[in-house]
């Protein structure tokens, strides 16, 4: 991995995100406001007339007389800007872009104009009361951006009874919340952006309103079109919710996915949104998706970026072995602790993937140009990615060997994370308890754990949080929920082995009865339905699975009983399914949601922080849904369950991915390796297995260390002494230590001047003895060098070439 810092920011893919409100609004439009209506077009003696009779008349002398003063400098401060209608001079004025700071500028007007200055009360008590009038229409936007709650009362009095229909149509257990008042006042804006009563409200109206309001509070928005919906209000084919809209990106077309990244040759990109259309009808949303990211960003995108002005796919070879060598590599962006921004780059391992999907492109191209030469034919090339090119071969090995180090390491400690889990659920359930039973505002001591109840509640004398020792808030009821949804989901999974996608998927319908044809006992089954292989499935409930399963159904039941049905999103068609009773839902502020993977996810992590366990590595250790698959297909497997039964319960169509999966040890290398030293160990004298004395090991220790050298080590037989008289240079059995090489080389050349010497001055016998020495240690740097060469060159396995086995060449 490299890393480099960051000089110039790259040009950034448009996102996907919102894109299905835009489509909606597209269809849905909202109402348009017309030119003129009766109030805009009356005079302000009519206007004030009416504001001092029911239903618009302030409760309080006072309160009526700051709502009148402040109406009155509105309306003559609006004269002062063009318009036929009061909505036109609105339109024209300041107020209507600035919803926070109009007030400052009708202030400095009135002082010098009218004579003396309102307050900034009286002008906000005017507003409503010309807004709730319908003398003035604001915009969704300046709607939203004000925190008035006078709004909600007032128009509620302009249409009783809409407003009493619409909170009747709220679930029981939010009309007396905060959540039921949010919602009456997103119905309160609309009334107050379009005019209208309740019943004249359309899908476009809310979709506006849901744009330009804060995340927070977008909440009532949400559940003021589910009741409108309930009711009937709505087109049938109107979403089923406005969940998560901002985000949401729904199914696009194949040019607005390459639009995304802004390609520049306009005959390739209509050539890759006319070839994603050809291949849309045989692909789920998300692998289009995935298709055209591969195409438009890592491909055509990248070419473009390194080389200027291309626009052919006939790639040349210098160009073609370049993008397979960037596509190998992936760049990602990080901040540092000190603040910059720096580019760290890791080997890509989704790129045999993104090559085959090149590759396909290019050889489709050239497949369809036999049957349609005109529109296909100018865009055959020669494929520059080759079959081996796409080899995934040791990619797959790699995640084989990291899959099988993952489920050898959390299988034993599944156990320590079940127990977690139970404990972790009944904890919280004795302090959501506790805090139940004790009186707002009272003390309550669980678990050694003293809390405080809130004073108030808007829940019906109910309340899920409480403050701690140090005061902080903490929501109990929350925290049951996610321990609740973290012990059924590793109960579920660690029994089931199925996939995240299907158990989300699991609704009350799945849970089934089977009638044995041959004893006639009621066999409890579980439905899975088609997800990935697009194959259901039935699994055998055990009584540890169905006490889990009887858990969940009775928690997610409805006042009535029943399950209640809600609409799921499919996260590959990117499209709502139908309304469901769906296991894994709960209730949030009123709404009821399915749960979603990341929630999953979270109190699966929740649950090992409680546990402390860690990894190899001394780091927390962490579980994803998949590995309770690898964990039940491996103990299903190590316990004697034939593994085409396992492919069949686990739902894989290849016997092979199922064996993937596994992750046993080959238990019988190992008891055949263990045999072979037990008979072994037989044929060998039994005093040899005696127990070793301290004084034997030491002496044992001691040899090794007295065949340390400066030169290397000694490799004579344990037990021997050196037959040489330590002339290590000279002996045979001297393992020279590669990094030893210098200091053998000194020896030499010290033996060399040696030699001289000892001619030089006559002594013969000593150049002889000198000699046997020096050509020893040059034999050994000899060997040193040879044993280098050797492992640095490449050796020749004896395999002919091609020109050495071809019949001809051409």
């Amino acid at each position: 991995m490299t890393t480099a810092t960051l000089t110039a920011p790259q040009e950034t893919t448009r996102k996907l995100a919102g894109a299905e409100a835009a489509t909606l609004l597209q269809k849905f439009p909202p109402r348009v406001n017309p030119e003129t209506w009766h109030m805009t077009e009356a005079d302000t003696d009519y206007i004030l007339d009416s504001l001092g009779r029911t239903p618009l008349r302030a409760e309080g002398r006072s309160a009526q007389f700051t709502r009148m003063v402040g109406a009155r400098a509105i309306l003559a401060w609006l004269r002062t800007f063009p318009g036929s209608t009061w909505q036109a001079s609105w339109e024209a004025s300041p107020a209507a872009l600035s919803p926070a700071g109009w007030h400052s500028t009708v202030l400095e007007w009135a002082t010098p104009t009218i004579g003396r200055r309102p307050t900034s009360a009286c002008l906000a008590s005017g507003a409503l009361a010309l807004i709730c009038a319908d003398v003035v229409r604001p915009s969704p936007a300046w709607l939203a951006a004000s925190s008035s709650n006078a709004l909600r009362p007032a128009m509620t009095a302009r249409d009783p009874e809409g407003f009493a229909r619409l909170e009747a149509a709220f679930p029981a257990d939010i009309r007396d919340t905060r959540h039921a008042s949010a919602a009456l006042k997103a119905v309160a804006r609309v009334l107050a952006a379009f005019g209208g009563n309740v019943e004249d409200i359309v899908v476009g109206d809310l979709l506006a309103l849901l744009q330009v309001t804060k995340h927070d509070a977008a909440r009532g928005t949400r559940i003021a079109y589910t009741a409108l919906r309930d009711l009937g209000q709505f087109p049938p084919d109107a979403p089923a919710t406005l969940l998560r809209l901002q985000t949401r990106t729904g199914q696009v077309t194949p040019a607005e996915l390459v639009d995304r990244y802004h390609l520049r040759c306009r005959p390739v990109r209509d050539l890759l949104v006319d070839y994603l259309t050809e291949r849309q009808p045989s692909l789920d949303h998300k692998s289009l998706i995935t298709l055209s990211t591969s195409l438009a960003n890592n491909f055509w995108a990248d070419l473009e970026h390194h080389h200027e002005g291309i626009d052919s796919l006939h790639l040349a070879p210098d160009i073609a072995a370049a993008w397979k060598t960037r596509v190998n590599t992936v760049t990602r962006r990080r901040r540092m602790p000190d603040g910059q921004v720096v580019e760290m780059t890791k080997p890509r391992n989704s790129s045999p993937a993104i090559k085959t999907l090149v590759r396909s492109f290019y050889l489709d191209i050239a497949q369809w140009a036999l049957d349609e030469p005109a529109r296909w034919g100018p865009w055959a090339a020669p494929c520059p990615i080759t079959e081996a090119d796409c080899s995934d071969k040791k990619t797959k090995q790699r995640q084989k060997t990291a899959s099988d180090q993952r489920t050898r390491e959390r299988l034993p400690v599944l156990p320590a994370l079940i127990r977690a889990a139970d404990r972790r659920l009944k904890e919280a359930r004795l302090c959501l308890d506790a805090l139940q039973a004790a009186p707002l505002g009272a003390q309550f001591t669980v678990l050694g754990e003293t809390f405080t109840a809130p004073k108030s509640t808007s829940r019906a004398g109910f309340t899920g949080q409480a403050y701690d020792a140090s005061g902080r808030r903490r929501d109990l009821e929350a925290e049951e929920k996610r321990a609740f949804w973290g012990w059924a989901t590793i109960e579920i999974l660690r029994h089931t082995g199925i996939r995240i996608e299907e158990l989300l998927e699991l609704g009350h319908h799945s849970i089934i009865r089977y009638k044995l044809p041959t004893t006639g006992e009621l066999v409890p089954l579980l439905q899975i339905a088609p997800s990935k292989t697009d194959q259901e499935r039935l699994l055998l409930v055990t009584p540890e699975l169905a006490d889990v399963l009887s858990a969940v159904v009775t928690r997610v039941r409805g006042a009535n009983g029943a399950i209640p049905s809600i609409h799921s999103y499919d996260i590959h068609e990117k499209v709502w399914n139908e309304p469901m009773p769906l296991l894994y839902q709960w209730n949030v502020s009123g709404e009821r949601r399915p749960i979603s993977s990341n929630t999953v996810r979270d109190a699966l992590n929740d649950v090992l922080m409680a546990t402390g366990l860690t990894d190899a590595a001394g780091k927390p250790l962490k579980f994803q849904p998949h590995d309770f698959r690898r964990i039940f297909i491996t103990d299903a497997i190590l316990n004697g369950l034939p593994p085409h039964i396992a492919q069949v319960i686990a739902g894989h169509s290849n016997i092979n991915t199922t064996m993937g999966y596994n992750a046993v040890y080959p238990a019988q290398a190992i008891e055949a390796h263990r045999s072979f030293i037990a008979r072994r160990r037989a044929l060998r004298p039994n005093e040899e297995y005696r127990a070793v004395t301290s004084e034997e090991w030491k002496e044992f220790l001691d040899h090794f260390e007295r065949r340390k050298l400066a030169l290397g080590s000694c490799g004579r037989a344990y037990g021997t002494d050196c037959i040489h008289e330590h002339a290590c240079v000279r002996c045979p059995v001297l393992i020279v230590d590669p990094d030893e090489r210098g200091r053998l080389v000194e020896i030499r050349d010290n033996l060399n001047d040696r030699i001289a010497e000892a001619e030089r001055e006559g002594w013969l016998g000593d150049v002889e003895g000198l000699s046997v020495s020096r050509d020893a240690a040059a034999e050994k740097i000899a060997q040193l060098d040879a044993r280098q060469e050797k492992k640095d060159s490449p050796v020749f396995l004896g395999v002919p070439s091609f020109s050495q086995i071809a019949v001809r060449t051409s």
